[in-house]
């Protein structure tokens, strides 16, 4: 195995491959009938996604193992520069959807053409996205530019890695949603908060809920998740403001502390409606959530925890 070079991996990848050996046993350790195995990987932006995902990748595509991976990001699947700029002018009040980032601002048709192309072993044009197209807001690369896997003459991928900011969050039913913005709301008066969910309107906050509803069509294909979380979510406003000057001491450009914290905002929202049920587990029955109904067996096991610290360290590892 490659000497795993962060805190990350070495819980990740025994996970991993557990979970891999119980897939492939589950098929008959066939593997003209296996299909490939989907890993869903939350990370709170900047807590360290980008480093585990090439460790992981290394990893697997080696010996002993030398399987042929794929690594799809959510951000790849935003909609076009023209479908964005109709949704937020079709949701003027909306702040949480005039630019790319919240469920509802994802081509979800196109996840699902991608992932059931990828389980059935056909070749598949994987998407990309520019996120420094038109001045910042970002677009599609044309499709002739995308990554072809699975085609003629090379190897099936047996591994696909789903990662993203929000991979794994499940909608609240309306009652739960109307009680965590309430709850917001009324610390923000009382001059104790520190979010931000407290400060959008309630239908903005329930149509992102409402869209994230149909997003279980593609979390509900994971076959295993692992979430990097982060023992106080604020810390996701320090990772983004040091990437940011990294980024601005490499190419001298990017975007100002203030752009920075308007970005997260944007966000933030969302990691105080959604991180409870992601902790409680993705796949588990949990109340006021679409798993509510779920059974009550057969999710065990499926997903890693991390919680680190201000310095992206493991302090705590569970699995659920």
């Amino acid at each position: 195995m490659p000497e795993i070079i962060d805190d990350k991996s070495q819980h990740c990848i025994p996970f991993l491959l557990e979970r891999l050996k119980a897939h492939q046993e589950r098929f008959g350790n066939d593997p003209a009938r296996t299909p490939p195995f989907f890993l869903g990987l939350n990370g709170v932006q900047g807590a360290g996604k980008t480093v585990l995902v090439s460790t992981l990748q290394s990893t697997l595509r080696s010996p002993p193992y030398s399987l042929p991976v794929i690594t799809l990001s959510l951000d790849d699947l935003y909609l076009t520069h023209e479908e964005q700029v109709n949704l937020a002018k079709s949701h003027p009040a909306n702040p949480l959807l005039q630019h790319r980032g919240q469920p509802g601002t994802h081509d979800l048709p196109l996840a699902k053409e991608v992932f059931e192309s990828l389980r059935a072993g056909r070749a598949t044009a994987i998407p990309q996205y520019d996120k420094s197209a038109y001045a910042g807001q970002g677009d599609r690369v044309p499709e002739s530019q995308w990554e072809i896997v699975n085609g003629e003459g090379q190897e099936k991928i047996k591994v696909v890695i789903f990662e993203g900011w929000c991979v794994g969050f499940r909608a609240l039913d309306d009652q739960l949603l109307r009680e965590k913005w309430d709850a917001a709301v009324l610390r923000k008066e009382k001059g104790d908060y520190d979010g931000r969910l407290g400060y959008v309107p309630f239908e903005a906050a329930k149509a992102v809920n409402d869209a994230l509803k149909d997003y279980d069509l593609i979390t509900d294909q994971l076959d295993a998740l692992i979430h990097i979380d982060a023992q106080d979510l604020h810390f996701v406003y320090d990772w983004r403001q040091e990437q940011e000057r990294t980024l601005l001491a490499a190419k001298g450009t990017g975007m100002t502390p203030e752009q920075v914290t308007h970005f997260v905002n944007g966000y933030y929202p969302s990691y105080e409606l959604f991180t409870e049920g992601l902790r409680a587990g993705t796949f588990k029955p949990v109340p006021h959530t679409t798993t509510a109904s779920r059974p009550s067996t057969g999710w065990e096991d499926r997903q890693l925890h991390l919680i680190v610290d201000r310095n992206r360290k493991v302090q705590e590892v569970r699995q659920i």
